[in-house]
């Protein structure tokens, strides 16, 4: 069990308390099924208040038991200290959704939370662990969100998969990140995170079709993207699979023809220099039309970023450079460009 760094006033007591109003509980459920089955939802909190006030009665925390409710987390706090959160569902199972991992409601003061469960399929019963003991996993649904098991096992907890106690992980600036590292670390090549981000940067609520997108929207993304996917100046086959992800996940882009943003068109000649190339395919034709603004990006994304990107470690004294040497070793891949120097040619253009 994780515990808290602070003392638990009252704790045996307290526990006592729990385990009283779990035993309280059943019997309610035997005794009246049909009138139990009703407490769904925040119906079940002001219950569990009302008996947990009876059975508090000669303790420590007596007079103490208070019902928050609302948004807040949790739902019931004892002698200021003690939460309990409800959580109810009415299938014959012990998981669902829980909180969310920001905890940005939640009440001041409360160190130590319990999850009290309500399962309301038949046959009901009621049980309660430590908040943090029945935390699989983090799922995303408008934010990321704790999912609930009460049946986990000891040291299978989301906390144990990370590596760091939920007492330390809620008191971190940015919660989400070290969960996210953990998620990223378990991706099999193809995927990536679906919402779930660790930057400050905002997404799109409204997911939008790529037609729909001005022509200089369109621009800035593939801009972009010829930055963080130097695989699309390659021949290979899933050259343009990290790319679609991206779109979706990051930029709420979705684009039928992912392809086509870059290979259409056929082959030109371009000028660098006063001298003439000839028959230069199109993604290389519109990779040296738009070469300012690429190196903009480059400039301002991070080499922390990058690297990510190009799962390749890069510096910022050195990112130009190594995007140069990405693109250049590639497009050695493309047949088409077999007889340019495409590291040459963006050394020229960039003057570095």
């Amino acid at each position: 069990m994780v515990v808290s760094v602070n003392s638990e006033p009252h704790k045996s007591e307290f526990n006592a308390l729990l385990n009283s109003t779990i035993e309280e509980l059943n019997i309610h459920a035997k005794k009246s099924p049909k009138k139990i089955e009703q407490l769904r939802g925040n119906k079940l909190e002001p219950y569990v208040r009302d008996v947990m006030t009876d059975l508090a009665v000669g303790s420590q925390f007596e007079n103490s038991i208070e019902l928050i409710g609302g948004q807040k987390f949790p739902d019931i706090v004892a002698k200021k200290f003690y939460g309990i959160e409800v959580k109810t569902t009415t299938q014959n199972h012990w998981k669902t959704t829980g909180n969310s991992v920001l905890e940005s409601t939640r009440v001041d003061d409360v160190e130590r939370i319990f999850m009290l469960f309500g399962k309301l399929g038949k046959p009901i019963e009621f049980r309660c662990r430590a908040y943090e003991e029945c935390l699989s996993e983090v799922v995303v649904t408008h934010s990321p969100r704790y999912l609930i098991d009460m049946n986990l096992e000891e040291g299978k907890t989301i906390f144990d998969k990370i590596n760091t106690p939920y007492d330390t992980l809620r008191q971190k600036k940015n919660p989400i990140k070290p969960i996210t590292d953990y998620y990223k670390s378990k991706l099999k090549p193809g995927q990536d995170l679906w919402w779930i981000q660790d930057t400050e940067q905002a997404s799109s609520l409204v997911i939008n079709i790529w037609n729909n997108l001005s022509l200089k929207e369109k621009q800035e993304i593939k801009n972009r993207a010829m930055v963080y996917f130097p695989e699309v100046f390659s021949n290979r086959g899933d050259k343009f699979a990290r790319l679609a992800i991206w779109l979706v996940t990051r930029e709420a882009v979705v684009c039928p023809n992912v392809r086509d943003l870059f290979t259409a068109g056929g082959k030109a000649n371009y000028l660098i220099k006063n001298k003439t190339y000839k028959n230069i395919p199109r993604v290389f034709i519109k990779l040296f039309d738009n070469i300012d603004s690429i190196l903009d990006i480059l400039i301002n994304t991070s080499a922390i970023e990058l690297t990510e990107y190009w799962n390749e470690k890069t510096t910022e004294k050195k990112k130009i450079m190594d995007w140069i040497e990405l693109v250049g070793f590639n497009s050695k891949s493309v047949q088409g460009a077999k007889h340019l120097d495409i590291k040459q040619m963006l050394t020229e253009l960039t003057s570095i």
